[in-house]
């Protein structure tokens, strides 16, 4: 066991995607190879408390909350590193954090924060990549910045349409044309996303969106687009996979459409003409590398006959048995246990990289005395 590495696997959160995170912790912690890898799960219910235990997963599966003596939490202090247990103090050491919590809470660099503050080494995108990564708004406009294709845009705070309606409405029409997709600017797996193509839709979907977060964006649909999806893997030196294509059961591609009537469709390779397929491979590197992302990341296109447009990434993807992210980079020749021990390398290399780097300063006087 000493010659293991102590995986911890966090799953669930306070997010609309905590089922979607059940499962792919499913997925991940079934893959992991026991020989190399001593794993606790570590979950996180609905309304914040951690548990750690061999039947937590199955427990949060079934809805049902663990014991409190199985309360547990991360500590932001390096001289505590590891797993620290509320009942009894004691701390359950781990050199990795492998986080498969998707949506706010967990993808959005907060608990990336907490790990840094902590010392440990964990997978994926770090506190800047995941919160701009999260962020619609910021993401387009940092693509805009770095001459990478968007489709036009609106964006407005939640408080605005809810004082002024009709003001808001009338901005959208005037800038954009119909039909449009509305957004919260931070959500995952299309929660609180719709298509709106008149003024009565519009308003209908705009006041959902605003129940998931405090901005929204309105964005022109793109109408006869393909739906391109590359995966991408590295911290500096970087893979992008073939390119996947998803051909949504509903008009697009929602969360029942994702997970629920299990009638979509996903074509890998995506057959693209060798032009398009060589542009979104190149983009996806591209948008990776502006947004500071590591370890992983699946990048969103829409592919028209006259462009390619940038849609969104995702800093942690899904890792269920039909999700694209794993399946794109078994295509690409990495099987899922190898990406598994691939990405969990990855975590344990950059924090290697960043502890090297100095994290104080002796100015030449202590003139702050």
């Amino acid at each position: 066991m000493t010659n293991k590495l102590k995986v911890g696997v966090i799953f669930g959160g306070r997010s609309g995607e905590h089922e979607v995170s059940l499962v792919s912790a499913t997925s991940i912690i079934n893959a992991l190879d026991k020989n190399k890898y001593e794993v606790t799960a570590i979950g996180i219910t609905k309304d914040g408390r951690w548990f750690a235990g061999s039947d937590v997963l199955e427990l949060f599966k079934s809805a049902k909350t663990p014991g409190d003596n199985e309360e547990v939490s991360i500590l932001p202090a390096p001289n505590k590193k590891g797993l620290f247990h509320l009942s009894t103090g004691k701390i359950t050491p781990l050199d990795v954090i492998f986080p498969v919590l998707h949506g706010t809470f967990g993808e959005d660099g907060t608990i990336q924060g907490l790990f840094e503050m902590a010392g440990l080494p964990y997978v994926g995108a770090g506190v800047i990549g995941s919160s701009v990564g999260m962020d619609k708004i910021v993401q387009k406009d940092i693509a805009k910045v770095n001459g990478i294709n968007v489709s036009p845009a609106v964006w407005f705070l939640s408080q605005e349409f809810k004082d002024e309606a009709d003001k808001v409405v009338k901005r959208i029409e005037s800038e954009l044309k119909y039909p449009l997709f509305v957004k919260p600017a931070n959500s995952g797996s299309s929660v609180g996303i719709s298509k709106a193509h008149d003024r009565n839709e519009l308003k209908e979907s705009i006041a959902d969106a605003v129940r998931y977060d405090r901005r929204v964006i309105v964005e022109n649909s793109v109408e006869k687009a393909r739906e391109i999806e590359v995966a991408v893997l590295g911290n500096d030196d970087l893979i992008a996979s073939v390119p996947g294509e998803v051909v949504p059961s509903n008009e697009f591609y929602d969360y029942d459409a994702k997970y629920v009537d299990g009638k979509s469709k996903t074509l890998i390779p995506a057959g693209l003409p060798k032009d398009a397929e060589r542009k979104v491979r190149e983009m996806a590197i591209k948008a990776f590398k502006m947004l500071d992302l590591c370890g992983m990341a699946r990048v969103d296109f829409l592919v028209t006959k006259s462009g390619v447009y940038f849609n969104e990434v995702n800093t942690i993807p899904g890792f269920t048995s039909i999700s694209m992210y794993p399946k794109l980079m078994e295509a690409s020749g990495v099987p899922y246990s190898k990406l598994l021990d691939e990405l969990i390398a990855l975590a344990i290399a950059r924090f290697e990289q960043k502890s090297k780097l100095l994290t104080s300063y002796q100015p030449k006087e202590k003139w702050y005395k």
